[in-house]
């Protein structure tokens, strides 16, 4: 299983660029990949989402980085070395997709799995399985468990400020092995229970 973080621009793959994107493969940890990228040419940036990564305007527009296509072309190469290549994180048909559009973009062959697996859903299963109502927001109507509060649920504190990419992917992978498998995965969360 891959579990996939991508850190991006804005909240719109079809519009906005990736700027980093961190994997990790589930059956094996040490397995990991990182890398970070300058915006496409043409790619919108969202300010509210660079407060939440953390890069600035200077860094995603850097000419020293790497491209997007370059960036993805890496990572699907690195992908295709893993034997089960499901993806999971937290609202990983968010990540999935921009992947995938990002391949579009470079025309490079996208051949990961339309399905995913979802650490949301995990934690409202689990939940529900032991009695435990799910938090809803009240002014939203709909689900609260963002990921830190499934972070949270299985005892790690709040993701780290501002969001990486490879951290995130981290932060899903603990929260899958705890969910699915019953146990801790990393040494980065071994002092939480």
């Amino acid at each position: 299983m891959i579990v996939l973080d991508v850190e991006s621009s804005g909240t719109e793959y079809h519009v906005h660029s990736i700027l980093s994107l961190g994997a990790i493969e589930l059956e094996n940890p040490t397995n990991q990949f990182y890398d970070e990228c300058r915006i496409w040419d043409g790619a919108h940036v969202m300010d509210e989402a660079l407060e939440v990564n953390g890069f600035t305007q200077e860094e995603i527009s850097d000419p020293e980085k790497k491209t997007e296509a370059e960036l993805v072309r890496g990572f699907l190469a690195w992908a295709n070395g893993v034997g089960e290549r499901t993806l999971a994180g937290q609202n990983v048909s968010f990540d999935r997709d921009f992947v995938k559009a990002a391949a579009n973009r470079a025309h490079i062959d996208y051949d990961l799995a339309y399905r995913t697996i979802d650490t949301h859903t995990l934690a409202w299963m689990h939940m529900v399985q032991r009695g435990i109502k799910p938090p809803i927001d009240p002014i939203k109507q709909h689900s609260k468990l963002n990921l830190d509060a499934v972070l949270n649920y299985v005892g790690i504190p709040d993701e780290p400020e501002p969001h990486n990419a490879l951290t995130g992917a981290m932060c899903h992978a603990e929260v899958v092995s705890r969910l699915l498998y019953g146990k801790p995965l990393l040494p980065e969360f071994s002092q939480y229970a």
